[in-house]
């Protein structure tokens, strides 16, 4: 429990570092005018899913996904964001989140970083 709370620590303060990034102001960022480690933190519910693909996909991770796919380019900015790398998620388990949520209008494949979206 006393890790669990320390990474919600360290994710808010990288929210509020990151909150003022120029990207989101302007609306020119991968998530428009919403910044992406903002994004990433609302996705926290996904983190151990992002670590390892055998953990089954809470139904709160798969909703975020959802809802974030609808932009590709938030989503994957999202699965590299350094909010993602600080609760150690991987990319390329991250990648697969939409796929093991079973959503039908996943982005399949779109490049991420290198990876592509199954």
């Amino acid at each position: 429990m006393e890790v669990g709370m320390k990474h919600l620590c360290v994710l808010a303060l990288l929210l509020l570092a990151h909150g003022g990034g120029r990207k989101g102001v302007e609306g020119a960022g991968e998530c428009g005018r919403v910044p992406v480690q903002r994004v990433a933190f609302q996705m926290v519910t996904c983190a151990s899913a992002a670590r390892d693909a055998q953990v089954q996909v809470s139904a709160a991770c798969c909703s975020a996904v959802q809802r974030v796919g609808q932009n590709p380019a938030c989503l994957c900015a999202v699965m590299l964001s350094d909010t993602a790398k600080s609760v150690g998620a991987k990319p390329e388990v991250a990648v697969t989140i939409p796929k093991r949520c079973n959503l039908e209008n996943r982005p399949v494949g779109y490049e991420c970083g290198g990876f592509t979206i199954p």
